[in-house]
């Protein structure tokens, strides 16, 4: 069975800085494209920011634009998030997701596989 475990979630103040971290089992895991997507108290799950397979295209949420960095190291079936200047809007519980789209796509239902999601807290 194919597994996505997030870590790197915690508690940090508004304009700090976190890294998360999502490690997968997929066996052709270079094949996918990768995105992390959040659900804060009360909305929807969204789109934050996704990876394609090579790690050279990638898209953001405009609300993330110049704050987050998504990496994908396909050497240790991992990708990233780092996350900066950070703000309490941004409390949410992130997933990251693996998509067998070879560029990063947004919808949901494009990805196949869920991590079950690590929670960020952004103080004021």
């Amino acid at each position: 069975q194919v597994q996505l475990v997030e870590s790197g979630g915690g508690l940090v103040q508004a304009g700090g800085s976190l890294r998360l971290s999502c490690t997968s089992s997929i066996r052709t895991y270079s094949l996918y494209s990768m995105g992390w997507f959040r659900q804060a108290p009360g909305k929807e799950r969204e789109f934050v920011a996704g990876v394609g397979w090579n790690g050279e295209s990638s898209r953001y949420a405009d609300s993330v634009k110049g704050r987050f960095t998504i990496s994908k190291d396909n050497s240790k079936n991992t990708v990233y998030l780092q996350m900066g200047s950070l703000k309490p809007e941004d409390t949410a519980v992130y997933y990251c997701a693996a998509s067998p789209s070879l560029s990063p796509i947004t919808g949901q239902r494009g990805y196949g596989y869920w991590g079950p999601g690590t929670q960020v807290t952004v103080s004021s």
